[in-house]
């Protein structure tokens, strides 16, 4: 069996929007639709009949997103109902789960044309109550957040393995002697590259807004923030700690696609790709250290390409933390920090979990098409403990 290039033609994504924010009135599933839409029309020479499957990543699934949002998406967009859509659940890194899922098919031959992406509303998450152990309990019932982190946990569970996912980055931190400073630094570069970038149009290519709401951009960027802001903000996880709501991912609503494609679905849609998917690779780390997923993930990804960071002209590193980012960044000397994050991070634009990884991966193929050639790099930590990454090429 010969092994199909994969390209990747096109990449949407919503502008994110705030916890409670611009886009909380939209159900997950109405802003999945959305970019599966808006990435159809955006190549109307291809016959959405020839669309052989809809990935799509989620990490919550409890709510709206009704079990297999991909196929919700599918079916809310007016796609033909003869296109199916599956549904996959990498907790932060589902998004960019859902494109190695689809290019793995395409590779295969498997699929010739196929839609992948990711969707969460962190606002809309609901809260779900567990069934007691028989009917009728006397007493009153806990109801769990979905919204972030663990939730019922199961006993057997080691409790250093369980802690929030902020005190990981605080872990993370002590590790590598991370100081409070540095991380608000990290934030308030991810602030000042998110803002220009936009201010330049550099997202205008990518960014479909969705229908009536009012969300020109992404909601969580902080133009006028500073040093002297950020320091104000008191410790989230402990009381002597350096983590904080400003240098660390805010909660957020958002949705992001692209088009993956064979030579022959290439030859279908008229298009020239933006970029073609090289390798990709998925490691295990101790749960406490989730942050620090990505830094085997990414040299087992660079290995299977053949490349090494020098080769590496874009760079995503999905901020969760800045501490986390930070951690990662010091394990790889090697890289050149000035192809990281050069539009901003997660800490300015967002971090809607299970949409976070297609944004990656779509801004990387971006980035390529614009400059004309080059190797990019999209990589994710996981909570519990798990990295990804994908390189791309053009």
């Amino acid at each position: 069996m010969s092994i199909r290039d994969v390209y990747i033609v096109d990449a949407v994504r919503t502008p994110i929007g705030k916890f409670g924010g611009a886009l909380s009135s939209v159900r997950p599933d109405d802003l999945a639709a959305h970019v599966v839409r808006a990435l159809v029309d955006r190549t109307p020479e291809l016959d959405p009949v020839r669309i052989d499957d809809v990935v799509f990543g989620d990490a919550n699934g409890a709510g709206e997103d009704n079990r297999d949002v991909a196929r919700m998406a599918v079916l809310l967009s007016g796609l033909p109902v003869s296109v199916p859509g599956v549904t996959v659940n990498r907790l932060c890194g589902s998004g960019l789960e859902a494109v190695i899922q689809a290019a793995r098919a395409v590779a295969l031959g498997d699929a010739s044309v196929a839609i992948a992406g990711g969707v969460e509303s962190m606002s809309r998450a609901p809260w779900v109550l567990q069934k007691p152990e028989r009917a009728f309990p006397a007493g009153h019932q806990q109801l769990h957040s979905t919204t972030l982190g663990w939730r019922m946990v199961n006993p057997k569970m080691p409790a250093e393995w369980t802690v929030a996912l902020g005190e990981g980055a605080e872990l993370v931190a002590d590790k590598h002697a991370i100081t409070r400073e540095q991380q608000d630094a990290f934030a308030l570069a991810s602030h000042r590259k998110a803002a220009e970038a936009w201010a330049k149009g550099l997202y205008d290519g990518e960014v479909v807004p969705y229908g009536d709401v009012d969300l020109p951009r992404d909601e969580c960027i902080r133009d006028t923030t500073s040093m002297e802001a950020l320091a104000k903000l008191k410790p989230s996880f402990r009381t002597d700690g350096t983590v904080t709501a400003g240098n660390a991912s805010p909660l957020n609503d958002g949705a992001a696609a692209l088009l993956l494609v064979d030579e022959e679905g290439l030859r279908a849609t008229g298009r020239e790709p933006l970029a073609r998917i090289r390798a990709s690779a998925v490691t295990g780390v101790e749960p406490q250290l989730f942050g620090l997923g990505p830094v085997e993930a990414v040299r087992r990804a660079l290995a299977k390409a053949d490349r090494s960071f020098d080769d590496l002209t874009a760079f995503e590193l999905n901020e969760a933390f800045a501490a986390q980012s930070l951690g990662c960044l010091a394990e790889w000397p090697e890289l050149d920090l000035s192809v990281v994050n050069r539009r901003g991070g997660a800490i300015a634009v967002g971090h809607p979990l299970g949409a976070s990884g297609a944004r990656l991966a779509g801004s990387v193929a971006h980035q390529l098409a614009a400059a004309g050639s080059g190797t990019g790099m999209a990589a994710l930590c996981i909570g519990v403990g798990q990295g990804l990454a994908l390189v791309l090429e053009r």
